[in-house]
């Protein structure tokens, strides 16, 4: 995908830009020459990031409110892409504690509650665009996962109702979901596709057959520019990811 300039100079935040598809998200925007804010729990893999793209670092929990708070009133991003999540313990229902069953909740959903909040209640400039992140798990349920698939479902509603109070307070903030396939290239998707593989006891290969084209963190990164600089996209909230591309999806 050719750049149109659109994105040079502007500032952008990216929440888990560490590794999976953030860096993805990162490395992308590096390359148009956006001012990238990398967020993310791991040092090490911050300096890593950084020496590579140039990002700047921020260490900060994602679903932690006063850090989302700070950064947004520090930066002030024209674009907000929130990748992080928890890695959910992968067993069945019955194995599970509350605990472990409900930590998707506590990390993903509330982390893009309070990003999507405090993009709100500063607010964002307008023209400023937020991407959030879902997972085909939403439509698809996830067994082995615990409740990660209701908080990505739960992530899409947050990004449906961000984008109707944005649009009710006249904000001029542009609010989107991206809904990825599984992908085998992120820590989360590969340890996801080896205990999926394993319960329907085929190979690892013959599990991505069936399951589709995979999505990737380079496709991320493409998708999150193809929306924000493609003002016909703009009237959707949410966009499937897959390994053939972003497709529309009916919006609840």
């Amino acid at each position: 995908m050719s750049g149109n300039g659109l994105l040079e100079s502007q500032t952008a935040v990216v929440v888990g830009g560490s590794s999976g598809f953030g860096r993805g998200v990162v490395r992308a925007l590096a390359r148009r020459k956006a001012r990238v804010v990398a967020v993310a729990r791991d040092p090490g893999r911050l300096r890593a990031l950084a020496e590579e793209t140039g990002a700047v670092q921020e260490v900060a929990d994602f679903s932690d409110a006063g850090a989302a708070g700070r950064l947004l009133q520090e930066y002030r991003p024209n674009l907000l892409v929130l990748c992080a999540g928890v890695s959910p313990l992968l067993r069945p229902i019955h194995l599970h504690t509350w605990e472990t069953f409900a930590e998707a909740w506590e990390v993903d959903t509330k982390g893009t509650f309070v990003w999507l909040r405090d993009a709100l209640l500063l607010p964002l400039s307008p023209g400023s665009h937020v991407i959030a992140t879902s997972s085909a798990a939403a439509l698809n349920g996830s067994p082995l996962s615990g409740a990660y698939a209701g908080a990505k479902r739960t992530n899409w509603f947050l990004a449906e109702y961000a984008a109707a109070e944005a649009a009710r307070l006249e904000l001029g903030i542009r609010i989107h979901c991206l809904i990825p396939t599984l992908s085998p290239e992120t820590r989360i998707g590969r340890a996801a596709t080896e205990a999926y593989a394993d319960r329907a006891g085929v190979d690892i290969d013959s599990y991505l057959r069936k399951v589709g084209p995979a999505s990737t963190p380079e496709a991320f990164g493409d998708a999150v520019l193809h929306l924000y600089e493609s003002p016909e996209k703009w009237p959707r909230v949410a966009y499937r990811l897959s390994g053939d591309g972003l497709s529309e999806i009916a919006q609840s």
